[in-house]
């Protein structure tokens, strides 16, 4: 502690990231990251990218990925935001519609960015539990609120919601704004985005981090009416009016243009969950239905530190929760490729 803090860094609780080891791992299965690097169309693109002209200022409105991103999804350009991966939009989001008089809404069991925001920002927040199934409860979200978020698939449970109760709850929630965070809708999550078509109130965020592989380039979008886009606008040329850099912008653009390679790797990392789900029922684990890029397992007699432990000495990293109770015979575990999946099982049977 500080005497120089302010009030406000004194209260604060940080988010805490998921390691990102400095010595020799065999497998890296602890944040979620794309097991397949970017296409090499991306890669070229960065490299044509990377010459004198990265002495000039980029496009402040990122243009050209917001327009490639609008033909992709057929929303309008004036539909659509772009930060610095979406945790900062999620950031712009909390302070340009969360700072009302009525608490926000968001699961118990969920990212821990948002209360973290909620703190940095001063927001009123109340939490919603899930039921004994690790479900959100949308019908629980039916009450007067200063605004609704959570992720679809929910994170680290893993479990989607699917787009009819959303919609229910978009238009029954009228007064505020309802967030949906899809940073991991890209494995076999249905995404809302058509709905901000149809609905003034909803705000989609998206991340090029997971499904694009591009979390080293730190690139985020969001989807919503064009009023609500325009708020997002104000704040970030309030902070910062030259968010996306040159090649995060080019290769923003190649990683949607590239669908074939997208949809590839996609399909890849699903059955690779689905391998892994098999082979962890063998073994006695209960697992949540996952629509990620990671599976939230348990065991039905083994303790999820002790294997968490155990792992690590073994040259893997999971991730494991000790906060809150419930969850903490859990571990979350990224989705590898097929090979790497198989190598995971194998070193688990071992220490098992």
């Amino acid at each position: 502690m500080s005497k120089y803090w302010s009030e406000v860094v004194h209260k604060l609780t940080p988010y805490i990231p998921g390691e990102q080891p400095k010595e020799n791992i065999s497998l890296k299965l602890n944040t979620n990251e794309n097991p397949y690097g970017p296409s090499q169309k991306v890669l070229d693109s960065i490299s044509a990218a990377s010459n004198n002209q990265l002495r000039l200022y980029p496009d402040p409105e990122s243009d050209l990925l917001k327009s490639t991103i609008s033909n992709y999804y057929n929303i309008p350009m004036n539909s659509i935001f772009v930060g610095n991966g979406s945790d900062e939009i999620l950031a712009f989001i909390f302070q340009g519609f969360f700072k009302n008089n009525l608490p926000i809404l968001f699961p118990d069991i969920t990212y821990s960015f948002y209360p973290a925001y909620c703190s940095l920002y001063d927001i009123k927040y109340t939490r919603m539990p899930l039921d004994e199934k690790f479900n959100i409860v949308l019908e629980d979200y039916l009450i007067p609120n200063g605004g609704i978020i959570f992720p679809n698939p929910n994170a680290p449970t893993g479990i989607p919601k699917n787009l009819v109760d959303i919609k229910n709850l978009v238009k029954i929630n009228q007064d505020s704004v309802v967030v949906i965070d899809e940073a991991y809708v890209d494995f076999g999550t249905e995404s809302a985005v058509e709905l901000v078509k149809q609905y003034k109130n909803l705000v989609i965020t998206q991340s090029f981090s997971k499904s694009r592989s591009l979390a080293g380039m730190r690139l985020g979008c969001a989807f919503g009416n064009e009023d609500l886009i325009e708020a997002l606008n104000r704040i970030k040329n309030s902070f910062n009016s030259y968010p996306i850099d040159r090649l995060a912008q080019v290769a923003g653009i190649e990683a949607i243009k590239d669908e074939n390679y997208f949809s590839e790797t996609g399909q890849k990392i699903i059955q690779a969950r689905k391998f892994l789900e098999k082979e962890l029922l063998l073994m006695g684990f209960q697992t949540l239905p996952s629509g990620a890029n990671f599976i939230f397992t348990k065991h039905r007699s083994k303790d999820a530190a002790m294997i968490f432990k155990k792992l690590r000495e073994s040259g893997v990293i999971v991730r494991h929760f000790n906060v809150p109770e419930r969850i903490s015979q859990y571990l979350r575990i990224t989705i590898g490729t097929q090979e790497e999946m198989r190598k995971f099982i194998s070193i688990l049977k071992m220490i098992m």
